[in-house]
């Protein structure tokens, strides 16, 4: 039992950030709210034949036991129920696309059922998991069905690849046009590559990065000091701060403070919300 992550080797690290494989007693708390990101991640349910979503006001939808997680902006909620035994994939943002012939700006905050997007290469896979010998004999089968699903030689749109490394390169939200001209393109088509291939806009994406680089400082130990944080990561102010934190994650910094749990995207809800 435990949890278990593997960074795949050339070629399928540059479209593949990791596997894992989740085998855990049920959580103590009911809910997690999980925090938006623009990385799809395929998920396989094999505790149960689905995976569920909520709402705010704890509204159900349902999905198929291997759904399609796409880049997502807001956060969600999800039972602990359905996270005892599952196995994942998660993609490097703007590398989804390839592997699913998806416009991923067409599902962005979307759950896609695998067989609705990949019916011939996913028929009978999660039985196939189901019916492996152990946590290593999953990660192996599943690696190697990703390697039949992707094109021959995909790789990342290179001037997107570019694009994303710029934003991830600096803490503020910079000037989409000055990086859609470092592309050698229009900003309009630009923007419009980007949220081809990424799910989200080049603005949105920029905001969502500095949210998450903002939670890592705020994981690293010791008293939080929201006011040095702001500055380090290109908030404005405080307030700036705050109101970005509220629209993202979808709680208060303070509470995020006093809830967060192991894992930086998963923050645990005793009670419903």
């Amino acid at each position: 039992m435990g949890l278990r992550v593997v960074s795949p080797a050339p070629p399928l690290s540059a479209l593949v950030e990791s596997i894992w494989d989740c085998d855990l007693p049920r959580q103590a708390h009911a809910f997690e709210r999980l925090l938006p990101s623009a990385r799809a991640q395929l998920v396989i349910n094999l505790d149960e034949d689905e995976t569920r979503v909520y709402d705010e006001a704890l509204r159900c939808t349902r999905n198929a036991g291997a759904v399609l997680d796409a880049p997502c902006s807001r956060s969600q909620l999800i039972d602990t129920a359905e996270q005892v035994r599952v196995m994942g994939v998660v993609f490097r943002a703007g590398a989804a696309a390839p592997f699913f012939r998806e416009r991923m700006d067409a599902i962005a905050d979307g759950h896609v059922d695998l067989d609705a997007i990949a019916p011939v290469v996913s028929a009978g896979l999660r039985e196939r998991l189901l019916d492996a010998a152990d946590a290593g004999a999953r990660l192996r089968l599943l690696h190697d069905w990703l390697l039949r699903l992707a094109p021959q030689g995909a790789q990342p749109h290179a001037a997107i690849a570019h694009a994303l490394r710029l934003i991830d390169a600096a803490p503020g939200v910079q000037r989409i046009d000055a990086i859609a001209a470092e592309c050698r393109m229009s900003p309009r088509r630009f923007g419009e590559l980007f949220r081809q291939q990424v799910g989200l806009s080049p603005k949105r994406h920029a905001r969502l990065q500095r949210f998450h680089g903002l939670l890592a400082s705020a994981r690293d130990g010791g008293p939080v000091q929201w006011a040095g944080l702001a500055a380090d990561g290109g908030f404005h102010d405080q307030a700036h701060l705050v109101h970005e934190f509220r629209a993202i994650c979808g709680m208060t910094p303070s509470a995020w403070l006093a809830q967060r749990g192991q894992w930086q995207r998963h923050v645990p809800l005793p009670l419903p919300p």
